[in-house]
């Protein structure tokens, strides 16, 4: 049996897959402070949310093939709280430990960023949906899993979150996050120089405003782009029905459903938005 066939089943390897990520994660050689550098060669396919959609990471895994491409990197974020809908269990936390083995396994090609959901969870903030509590769901659904072990699977979880960057960049210039800080707020640029603190991780906060902000205009990705000095921006974190939409410079991209896509983007050339478009890929084309 695998390492990640009995951390599924089993609460000790659980946690222990999840914190052994987590010191990946503090030590990543691509990390500087809460930012990872991807320089001017190869492959990285930024993903939107995926919300523990197993099939979708399944397909993900099979596109990456990443035992014979050592040349691709892979980033994903908001991997837990699934919608359950139908009062079905929130079971996201297995595609959590599908993903933590996964970087265990390949631990220079596989990266997560930080997300609302995964900070509300670090921070016992509820969030609401469809009047459910995500918070108690997951862990209502960590506990059909994993039982007595569930306060320690959920203790490690907590960990890793802790230790997840904020944001990546590569050398051509794509800057790459689960969301944009909010246009009303005045971003604090710095916490993307220095390792977050409790306060930017709070409402208000600048890592709180990067991972919660919607409802930009191109004129705000604009300013935010230039400030950056940066090209293009893709992100996650507003829904998408069809995937994927353009809002001048930033591409907001969903993987959490049927219609989900991911984006491959090739680090040894440039792009504009209207050659960066093209290279959209669904999970329904992956066989």
């Amino acid at each position: 049996m695998s390492r990640l066939d009995i951390a599924l089943k089993d609460a000790s390897a659980a946690a222990e897959l999840l914190r052994e990520t987590a010191a990946l994660l503090r030590e990543d050689p691509a990390r500087q402070g809460p930012v990872l550098h991807f320089g001017g060669a190869g492959q990285v396919v930024m993903t939107g949310d995926m919300h523990g959609n197993l099939r979708n990471f399944a397909k993900l895994q099979k596109f990456c093939d990443l035992a014979r491409s050592p040349g691709r990197s892979v980033i994903l974020h908001e991997l837990i709280h699934a919608d359950t809908g139908g009062g079905q269990p929130d079971l996201s936390i297995e595609l959590l430990i599908r993903a933590v083995a996964w970087k265990v396994e390949f631990p220079d090609n596989v990266f997560f960023l930080q997300s609302n959901h995964e900070l509300a969870q670090l921070r016992g903030q509820e969030i609401t949906k469809g009047g459910r509590s995500v918070l108690d769901d997951f862990a209502s659904g960590t506990r059909q899993i994993y039982g007595s072990g569930t306060e320690d699977v959920l203790a490690a979880t907590n960990e890793y979150i802790a230790a997840l960057p904020l944001a990546a960049r590569t050398a051509n210039g794509v800057f790459l996050a689960h969301s944009l800080p909010d246009p009303s707020w005045d971003f604090d640029f710095s916490v993307l120089e220095r390792e977050p603190d409790a306060r930017d991780l709070a409402p208000g906060g600048a890592a709180y405003s990067l991972v919660w902000g919607r409802f930009h205009s191109a004129g705000d990705v604009e300013r935010f782009a230039d400030q950056l000095g940066v090209r293009l921006c893709v992100v996650g974190h507003t829904p998408q029905e069809d995937g994927y939409t353009v809002v001048g410079r930033l591409m907001i991209i969903a993987s959490d459903h049927n219609h989900g896509v991911f984006l491959p983007i090739d680090l040894s050339r440039s792009y504009t938005m209207d050659e960066l478009e093209p290279c959209v890929r669904k999970f329904v084309g992956v066989a």
